[in-house]
């Protein structure tokens, strides 16, 4: 790995105590980061211009959210797919699945491809490696496997011109590249172009700035790196306070700054003495800029007559 980057340092911006904070994403029409305590089972609103967080609780642990329109959201839980009303924090389940009955599985990361279509992830929670899978759910809330032997489905990306699909597997320690078609949203030619080392920490969530570049959140790492898919070249570090470092995304109305959500999950006593601030979210100022979030863009008005 290059040690020719540049560094720069996150600072706080939510005190938070998250068990597993998840899921950044920028809502761009709010001016708004939504993000997720997977562990804690809320999510969050957090708004930066008045430093103010709602936190909406969820029946069970929530992997990640999606943005719908102004009054929805889809949010990802263990079971099931749901749409959150924003307004009065009502859930009602569009899609439920049985995947909690093999190993032990529960949805976790996940993000809208340029289409409008949601894809999310899976991970056991009795830790067993390579049963989990990656699916795609479009407008009739079928569930298609898309990506099959994964441990701990995680980050997620679409290239500029959204001919590539960029996909993060934490315990591989990878980012691969697959060749995607947007017509049918399948997956071809599976190509590693990021290699991480242990040193570094473990890929956990991603995203895309506007230079096609990715910027890849290092749990057990203390930071954000941003890479270059095109080399694997690793271009700039982000410094954070927090080991166990799991999203990121760019907001504000530039989209230059890039806010971070960690953990404080599997932390000794010693360790959270040490870094107290594990579970709050960060952000800092880069010369980057991102893009904005792709919302799902299909059946609203089910999803708005379903909520209650």
């Amino acid at each position: 790995m290059s040690t020719d980057y540049t560094t720069l340092t996150a600072g706080l911006v939510y005190e938070a105590k998250a068990k597993l904070g998840e899921g950044a994403i920028w809502n761009i029409e709010k001016q708004c980061l939504y993000w997720v305590d997977i562990e804690g089972q809320t999510f969050n609103v957090f708004d930066p211009a008045k430093a103010v967080n709602r936190a909406y609780p969820t029946p069970k642990r929530i992997g990640t959210v999606v943005p719908v329109n102004a009054k929805l959201v889809l949010v990802a839980l263990e079971d099931g797919i749901a749409a959150l009303d924003l307004d009065s924090g009502a859930i009602r389940y569009q899609l439920n699945t049985d995947i909690h009955l093999s190993h032990n599985k529960r949805f976790n990361d996940g993000k809208c491809d340029p289409a409008g279509n949601f894809w999310v992830g899976t991970l056991s929670m009795d830790g067993v490696g390579e049963v989990s899978s990656l699916y795609c759910i479009k407008g009739d809330f079928s569930l298609e496997e898309k990506v099959t032997g994964v441990s701990i489905s995680n980050g997620i990306a679409w290239s500029l011109d959204g001919n590539y699909m960029y996909y993060i597997d934490t315990p591989t320690g990878e980012v691969v590249q697959y060749n995607f078609d947007a017509a049918n949203s399948n997956l071809s030619q599976r190509k590693v172009i990021v290699k991480i080392p242990e040193s570094m920490g473990y890929p956990d969530g991603m995203t895309i700035d506007n230079e096609g570049m990715l910027w890849v959140a290092l749990w057990d790492g203390f930071g954000v790196a941003r890479f270059d898919p095109a080399t694997g070249s690793l271009l700039q570090k982000i410094d954070v306070p927090a080991p166990k470092v799991t999203s990121c995304a760019f907001g504000s109305e530039g989209l230059d700054t890039l806010f971070i959500t960690t953990a404080s999950v599997e932390m000794t006593e010693e360790e959270l003495r040490q870094y107290p601030l594990s579970g709050s979210v960060f952000a800092v100022k880069v010369d980057a800029k991102g893009i904005k979030a792709h919302h799902f863009k299909h059946d609203v008005e089910l999803l708005n007559n379903g909520v209650s």
